[in-house]
């Protein structure tokens, strides 16, 4: 093995991990300020999300250009596979703490509130008229009237669609596994475009579930695990399809080999995740 493949590659200096910190400080600090009233706060918070966006965009292209000019080796694109693996596993961990808490409040809170089991007396003491029935928004109706959200409207549209964009990455890696240029690139554009539809749908469902059903962060505990769990994920799918549209633009532009895109791998495989947790949030959350 010659000394360029067994050489770990170590880049050059660079001032963007400093411009990332001030734009996380300076994010926070704003957000800090903002939950205090200062008027201040929120050009703050989007000063900050600017520099960090800066930080990204550098960043990013910076590897880029090293990975396209040939500098990483097998030792690399190891540490990067690890790097990934492990962030899918702490997103994994995130996760599962909330579907830990939606476990824990249907499994045993509401129980317990509601006299049943060997905590009887807890009901009776606290809340002596508390129904234990799922979905609830909790002891005195604090979160006023609400509706449910449904699992058969655009809940299962959105399952199928999400489903469909796993297909769709999966058809895309095949291309470029055979060198199917085209077969790539049409695979990628159909995932950016249904991850797009997903989110799209989802807006509406939040807009009916505020405008309908009267289901906001105020209604109980359920509306508070709903949107906490929905929410973040649709975050990671607005993400994901983010990060594939980047890998669209790259393929046009030639990049990847049949040998080497792990790049494209990384992303499919948080595309992956986030169609397994939607999975989970359906049954869960919507269906049961």
């Amino acid at each position: 093995m010659s000394d360029a493949q067994s050489a770990y590659y170590v880049p050059e200096g660079s001032a963007l991990p400093f411009v990332g910190t001030a734009g996380l400080f300076i994010l926070f600090a704003g957000f800090g300020a903002f939950l205090n009233g200062v008027s201040a706060g929120s050009m703050a918070m989007l000063l900050g999300f600017a520099i960090l966006l800066v930080m990204i965009f550098g960043w990013f292209g910076a590897v880029i250009r090293e990975s396209e000019a040939g500098l990483y080796n097998d030792k690399v694109d190891r540490t990067y596979r690890w790097s990934m693996a492990w962030f899918i596993f702490s997103e994994v961990a995130f996760f599962a703490a909330f579907f830990g808490t939606l476990y824990y409040v249907r499994s045993f809170s509401v129980p317990w509130l509601g006299g049943l089991g060997s905590e009887a007396l807890t009901g009776q003491l606290l809340h002596p008229t508390f129904e234990a029935v799922w979905p609830t928004n909790g002891p005195g109706q604090l979160g006023g009237h609400f509706e449910a959200m449904g699992a058969w409207g655009l809940p299962a549209l959105n399952t199928v669609i999400l489903l469909s964009s796993g297909a769709t990455v999966t058809w895309a890696h095949w291309g470029l596994l055979k060198n199917n240029r085209t077969q790539f690139t049409l695979g990628l554009a159909l995932t950016v475009i249904l991850g797009a539809l997903f989110i799209g749908f989802q807006a509406t469902e939040y807009a009916h579930g505020f405008s309908e059903l009267n289901l906001t962060l105020e209604s109980g505990i359920y509306g508070s695990t709903f949107y906490m769990l929905t929410g973040f994920h649709g975050l990671h799918v607005t993400i994901g399809a983010i990060m594939l549209a980047v890998i669209f633009f790259r393929a046009l532009k030639g990049h990847f080999t049949p040998d080497n895109h792990f790049a494209f791998e990384a992303v499919a495989w948080y595309w992956h995740f986030v169609d397994v947790v939607w999975l989970g949030l359906f049954i869960f959350v919507y269906w049961l």
